[in-house]
């Protein structure tokens, strides 16, 4: 991989996150190569952020391959939650997400993990809200590897009141409600394109534990949009309903 490059890429992306720069895109002579060096970007974004607090994962299609993205500890809170000026300068993209924290470590071993070992070391299912916000400023990015490398686009997680019987989450069947400032903009049964969430969390667990030596107990590993992609305006009010899980509200400043 090519170090340089990749150092490069992340000092631009970490100069746009704190609104030091424009970004419209990621330079050519900077798009990853492929996938590895994507992920390259996102390590070397990661270690100037600070502690990882979670994990975002998603794929298109049952058996589609997944990506996925570290989530800033800094930048993962409980609802409610109210966001003034921080993390809002560009768009305000919410996602109604089944999120799952972890109860064990899962570390990195020679044997990949299975199914049932991932689902034994989860703690609690919760609904989560993940704010959606690109670097770049021409959105979505151009190049799918460029997108990669900016996180697929994670600004922020906010989560509610987990619960501990996981064994009734059934994605194909989840009902999903989100309004913006009291008015319902969506209302989904079964949203999430990957629809069995346990595989995408397992391969998960076998990427990070190749790649950063596992997930930990503690963290969150948020499954993917259970109503797509909206976004919501300054002074908004946002509530997420996830049923039999719980709720998320959140609210931005006008600013």
């Amino acid at each position: 991989m090519d170090k340089q490059k990749i150092k490069a890429a992340a000092d631009l992306l970490l100069a746009a996150r704190k609104h030091e720069i424009t970004l419209a895109r990621l330079p050519d002579e900077y798009i990853p190569a492929d996938v590895a060096e994507a992920y390259a970007v996102q390590d070397t974004v990661s270690q100037s952020l600070g502690e990882v607090g979670g994990w975002k994962v998603g794929a298109k299609a049952p058996g589609a391959q997944p990506s996925c993205a570290p989530m800033p500890a800094q930048f993962i809170f409980a609802a409610p939650y109210h966001f003034f000026d921080l993390l809002t300068a560009g768009s305000r993209g919410i996602e109604v997400e089944i999120a799952l924290r972890m109860k064990s470590d899962l570390p990195a071993r020679a044997t990949p993990y299975t199914e049932a070992e991932v689902l034994a070391a989860v703690g609690t299912v919760h609904p989560a809200i993940e704010l959606v916000s690109s670097r770049y400023s021409e959105y979505p990015a151009a190049n799918p590897l460029a997108g990669l490398a900016d996180a697929l686009s994670n600004c922020a997680f906010i989560y509610g009141p987990g619960r501990s019987d996981l064994g009734q989450i059934d994605q194909s069947i989840q009902h999903a409600e989100l309004y913006f400032n009291g008015l319902e903009v969506a209302k989904t049964v079964g949203g999430n394109p990957v629809v069995d969430i346990w595989p995408l969390v397992t391969w998960l667990a076998n990427h990070v534990g190749e790649r950063c030596g596992g997930l930990k107990a503690g963290q969150f590993v948020t499954t993917g949009s259970c109503t797509g992609l909206l976004f919501a305006d300054k002074g908004s009010s946002v509530n997420a309903l996830l049923q039999n899980i719980g709720k998320v509200d959140i609210s931005f400043a006008q600013v």
